[in-house]
């Protein structure tokens, strides 16, 4: 059996971050895990790319910490990658993005993955 992939749009070098706290919780449960930052080289070890267009590998699930704005502009993107799910996080999903979502037939969960992994966003340190 291999593990699951999953892409964090919105990863975050800030511990602080949930965009941070999700790429622990997901390193945590087994994933294999491609933190997406434009400005970042590396989060929390792992080598993190600009886009997801850069990344070769196949993704199973992409967990979006960015404003809905953005994650709008990023499903052609997203939809390219045949995902399994795509996870609006809280602060991520508007019903505009669930809608165009939905027209690029996306299968989209609106939630915290944190917690759907089994973990309080609070378990993970901040420093």
């Amino acid at each position: 059996m291999t593990e699951s992939s999953v892409a964090v749009l919105g990863a975050s070098r800030d511990r602080r971050k949930y965009g941070n706290k999700a790429v622990r919780a997901y390193i945590d449960s087994g994933f294999t895990v491609f933190p997406i930052n434009l400005k970042e080289s590396t989060i929390e070890g792992l080598k993190a790319y600009p886009t997801l267009d850069a990344i070769e590998e196949h993704i199973d699930f992409v967990s979006l910490y960015v404003p809905p704005a953005i994650g709008l502009q990023l499903l052609p993107a997203i939809a390219a990658r045949q995902p399994r799910e795509v996870w609006l996080n809280p602060g991520s999903e508007s019903e505009e993005i669930i809608e165009a979502a939905a027209d690029l037939h996306l299968r989209t969960i609106v939630g915290c993955s944190i917690i759907t992994l089994g973990y309080s966003p609070e378990e993970f340190a901040d420093a």
